[in-house]
């Protein structure tokens, strides 16, 4: 499984680092917990899309690309990093946006990562209904770009295609060197999983490397059988793009989505209990659409017995912490009951 033969770019602050949640673990009772700070990578307030990207845009600058195309929710982690990382290639980012959320005012729709998203120059082309089929609508603007004589290049919402998954296969390669490096035992890897190239890459990253290291996806959008059914094609189409022979068993693909709530994007009483945890006990700050809902799924099952109390588990921190800002009012009326 070799990675170096594959375009790669530095845009992140790697490796992140891995550490323990002494207090969280003291608190829960249950097994010892740990933290991969992909939130700390680096570009543009960091995020676990940074990983991505530096496959993405490499292959974009490898196929001499004169403009990104990408698309995500209004808040999207996925939008700000891809605008900051073809900004350090000198290549200007069109965006759509799909109104996935549409109840929380002024805040959601102009702050947090909308503000950032701007401030780092990118063209916002459309803010377009929920339910769009937003891959067709891009393909539609790349046919006008091309027309007048541009060579885009189309990254699909989070990054989460084959390529892109390579960054969570490296991932998985750089927690192997650390938990070797610090003697760690790890039992379980939990996250959040919605576009599927973090689980998919990080499931054929462990499966390729024969680790046989579990990982859990807390979905923050679709149900358990269709959200277990993309990690697994898109895994399958990773470990295919590496090299890696024989089919990936259907049990290396574990999701978990009794913690979606009223659906993505929507706070839930357990998302908001895990934020101010993680905020008031480690000093960690979650996002509310990603890390938020993984972090409940894992505090939840932690109460439940899940995991054993001799286990290590590790929560990987995908970042986000600019779209707390778009939920200004929901953290306000929590912090007050």
């Amino acid at each position: 499984m070799h990675l170096a033969r594959f375009p790669r770019l530095s845009l992140g602050h790697f490796p992140t680092p891995l550490e323990p949640l002494d207090n969280l673990s003291a608190l829960l009772g249950g097994p010892k917990l740990w933290i991969k700070r992909d939130d700390a990578t680096g570009l543009a307030t960091g995020g676990n899309k940074t990983r991505k990207l530096e496959f993405l845009l490499a292959d974009a600058q490898a196929k001499k690309a004169d403009v990104i195309i990408t698309q995500g929710a209004t808040q999207s982690n996925h939008v700000r990093q891809t605008i900051a990382g073809a900004a350090k290639l000198g290549l200007p980012t069109k965006v759509l946006l799909e109104k996935r959320v549409t109840d929380f005012g002024e805040d959601y729709q102009r702050s947090g990562n909308i503000l950032l998203d701007e401030l780092l120059g990118g063209e916002i082309v459309a803010h377009l209904a929920a339910g769009t089929d937003m891959q067709q609508a891009m393909e539609a603007l790349a046919d006008e770009l091309r027309k007048q004589g541009h060579n885009p290049y189309v990254i699909p919402g989070g990054g989460s295609n084959a390529i892109g998954a390579l960054g969570y296969v490296a991932c998985a390669q750089e927690l192997l060197y650390q938990s070797s490096q610090q003697r760690l035992r790890i039992d379980s890897v939990v996250h959040a999983t919605g576009s599927t190239g973090t689980q998919a890459g990080l499931v054929a990253g462990f499966t390729a490397s024969n680790s046989q290291v579990p990982v859990l996806g807390i979905s923050v959008r679709a149900p358990r059988a269709k959200q277990e059914e993309n990690v697994w094609n898109l895994a399958s189409r990773t470990r295919e793009l590496l090299g890696v022979a024989g089919e990936l068993p259907r049990d290396a693909v574990m999701v978990n989505s009794d913690y979606v709530g009223d659906g993505y994007g929507q706070p839930t009483p357990a998302m908001l209990e895990a934020l101010t945890l993680f905020a008031r006990h480690e000093g960690i700050l979650l996002d509310p659409v990603y890390s938020g809902k993984g972090a409940a799924g894992l505090i939840d099952l932690i109460r439940q017995g899940h995991f054993g109390r001799d286990e290590n588990v590790v929560f990987i921190h995908t970042g986000g912490s600019a779209g707390l800002f778009g939920y200004r009012q929901v953290l306000e009326a929590y912090a007050r009951s």
